[in-house]
């Protein structure tokens, strides 16, 4: 079996996609980003089985794979019409944190180039106040910046599909022609 196979090929984009989600999922837990963090906690595990599936020649552990793909797909479509407010979304409403916290994207105070500072409300001097965040200087806005990872987990996940089916295609055929002899 040579190198550059489907089957290699499937394991290295899904070592990519493991990659590119823990490192999505770290700064979604230091935004408090509930939902993105539960959604790459279950996209993990999958592409863990994906992974597993391509080594070991399963092919039913691919076909999960293939179907939660197309599921990872439309929600990073969603992500990235919610950064965009796209159809009435706004990206200021508390929905990635399911409405518990008013914690935002990670990036929105630490893009980079960003300098943030505290500013307290006028007049309120208790413990209980919030505190205002000023961000400026930023060289990117962080909505462009969840875009752009979003389109990497889908360009990511396209590609992925695609190997697997033809994974897939091939694992039917190696079981054909053993089943036959």
């Amino acid at each position: 079996m040579g190198c550059c196979t489907g089957r290699c090929t499937l394991i290295f984009l899904c070592t990519l996609q493991l990659l590119a989600s823990l490192e999505r999922q770290i700064f979604d837990f230091l935004g408090y980003q509930w939902v993105p963090i539960l959604g790459n906690f279950l996209h993990i595990i999958v592409v863990i089985l994906g992974l597993f599936g391509t080594i070991q020649y399963r092919s039913k552990y691919i076909v999960v794979y293939s179907i939660w793909i197309a599921l990872w797909v439309a929600w990073n479509v969603f992500v990235i019409c919610f950064y965009l407010e796209v159809g009435g979304l706004s990206k200021d409403t508390d929905l990635m944190t399911f409405n518990i916290s008013m914690h935002r994207s990670w990036w929105r105070e630490h893009g980079p180039g960003c300098v943030s500072r505290e500013v307290p409300p006028p007049g309120s001097r208790t413990l209980e106040d919030h505190t205002y965040i000023s961000v400026t200087g930023c060289i990117m806005e962080f909505q462009y910046l969840e875009v752009m990872h979003s389109a990497l987990q889908i360009l990511l996940a396209l590609a992925g599909f695609v190997y697997a089916c033809y994974v897939i295609s091939i694992f039917s055929e190696e079981e054909d022609s053993y089943q036959n002899k």
